[in-house]
């Protein structure tokens, strides 16, 4: 099977690259590798979300696919007094998304290696958020999104970019499905942001 960001174990040469740009008010500088998604810039979903997502300061948050961080370390400045944990398939991911928080400063910031949800079954949080692995395919998508529902806590919310050619509406209609409600909060070039709350029990 041809190798894509998905991979736990890219074997690909590597290339690393620094990025630099300023989400939601801040400047970051990021490094990233051949191997990993959006590796030449950040993703324009990536940044549709970063831009939406509305992030409690006091949260415990969750970057799931992760990559090298932008959505992951932005939501971590936004939540000063919160914890962020970032999960990802892809161990080269994790390596620059840990590098990436050192470089910048930011400290309320986790990064596991992951696949799907399975490294955090034993918490809760509050938010979530994800650009989710596409070229995994539609059941590897879904999963995360079931995966998620068990993991928020009541009144927590998911978050989803993703683009309609690729999937928003039946994103969509699986979320609505597990959430009893899904609200589209803007829409980019295509791309779909995704909101659901999980109702109190």
């Amino acid at each position: 099977m041809s190798q894509h960001y998905y991979s736990q174990k890219p074997d690909v040469a590597h290339n690393r690259r620094t990025l630099e740009a300023t989400l939601r008010g801040r400047r970051f500088r990021f490094t990233s590798d051949a191997g990993v998604f959006s590796k030449g810039d950040i993703d324009y979903g990536s940044r549709a979300l970063i831009e939406a997502m509305e992030i409690p300061a006091d949260g415990d948050i969750l970057d799931v696919g992760c990559g090298y961080g932008p959505i992951g370390l932005t939501a971590a400045h936004l939540a000063p007094q919160g914890k962020v944990t970032m999960i990802d398939i892809n161990s080269r991911a994790v390596e620059l998304a840990r590098e990436n928080a050192a470089a910048n400063g930011i400290r309320n910031v986790q990064v596991e290696e992951s696949d799907g949800l399975a490294a955090v079954m034993d918490r809760t949080f509050d938010c979530i958020l994800t650009n989710p692995p596409i070229r995994a395919g539609k059941a590897v998508v879904h999963r995360i999104f079931e995966e998620a529902y068990h993991q928020l806590r009541p009144n927590g919310s998911l978050w989803v970019v993703i683009q309609k050619k690729q999937g928003a509406p039946s994103a969509a209609a699986k979320i609505e499905s597990l959430f009893g409600e899904v609200e589209e909060i803007g829409k980019d070039k295509g791309y779909r942001i995704l909101k659901a709350v999980r109702k109190s029990e």
